[in-house]
Order: C-alpha cells, then sequence, then structure tokens
C-alpha cells in the first residue's frame, strides 16, 4: 500500500506539471518569445529537467508526511500541499495563457507564502519532507524574482 500512495502522488504531481504544460505550450513557444527578457532569465530548456526533478521530490515529500501516524497536524500539512499544488498549476494558465503578467506575479507571491507554510507544517510531520521541498521553495523564489522582472521589463 505505501508503494502505492507514493505511486499515487508522483501522478498527481507531474499530471499536474503535464496539464499545465501542455495547455500553455502554444503561449509559451509563442507570445512568451516576443517578450523582453531579465538578463537573469534561464535558457528554456533548463525548466523541463528543473520541474521533473522539483514534482518528483514534491512527490515524495508529501508521500512520507502521507505515511506519517494520522494526526490533525498531517492532515493539515496534506491540505496545505494541496493548496500550493493547485497555485502551481494556476500560475502557469495565468501568466502564460492569458498574458496577465502582474497577476502572475501576485498570485507566484501566494503560491510562494503556501510553499512557506506547507514546509513549516511537513516539518513538523516529517523533517525529511520539509527538506525535500526547500529546492521547489528556491525555484519558486526564483521565479517569482523572474516574473517581476517580466513584469517590469513588459
Amino acid at each position: 500500500m505505501r508503494w502505492i500512495a507514493l505511486l499515487g502522488w508522483i501522478v498527481l504531481c507531474f499530471a499536474v506539471g503535464g496539464m499545465a504544460g501542455a495547455g500553455t505550450s502554444g503561449d509559451v513557444s509563442g507570445w512568451y518569445q516576443t517578450l523582453a527578457r531579465p538578463s537573469f532569465a534561464p535558457p528554456n530548456w533548463v525548466f523541463g529537467p528543473v520541474w521533473t526533478l522539483l514534482y518528483a521530490m514534491m512527490a515524495v515529500a508529501v508521500w512520507r508526511v502521507g505515511m506519517a501516524a494520522a494526526s490533525p497536524v498531517r492532515n493539515w500539512a496534506i491540505a496545505l500541499f494541496l493548496v500550493q499544488l493547485a497555485l502551481n498549476f494556476a500560475w502557469p494558465w495565468i501568466f502564460f495563457r492569458a498574458h496577465a503578467l502582474g497577476a502572475g506575479l501576485v498570485e507566484i507571491v501566494v503560491l510562494l507564502l503556501f510553499i512557506v507554510a506547507t514546509i513549516w507544517v511537513f516539518g513538523r510531520v516529517s523533517p525529511l519532507a520539509a527538506r525535500l521541498m526547500l529546492p521547489y521553495l528556491a525555484w519558486v523564489a526564483f521565479a517569482t524574482a523572474l516574473n517581476a522582472g517580466f513584469w517590469k521589463l513588459n
């Protein structure tokens, strides 16, 4: 049962990324290419491998939390994870599909706050799970700066 739960979390995390990517790929290859880019923007090929690793780490982190003894804190941790995952899903639609750079910036700041809250509560259930989420936090913080740069330049 443990491994089925892990598989479920992996499928969920990758489905979120895959659906968002598939739904916005036309805008990434079209509209996004017309934008003035911040000087620190990485090449587009970097995003796929980074997100693949991050979604895998996120899945393992929430799985570890889910495998902990049932408690209100564990349930709260999983609920926060699901909220931040929904925010993660929404951002590309706002930024790429709606071409709403300012709204994307507001949304990603909210996402960042939910990631911090998720990590904090994960740490109360599984310190390893919290640590597994730190690269995701760092990447979304970088993405927030990147979003701000695009908003300022465009």
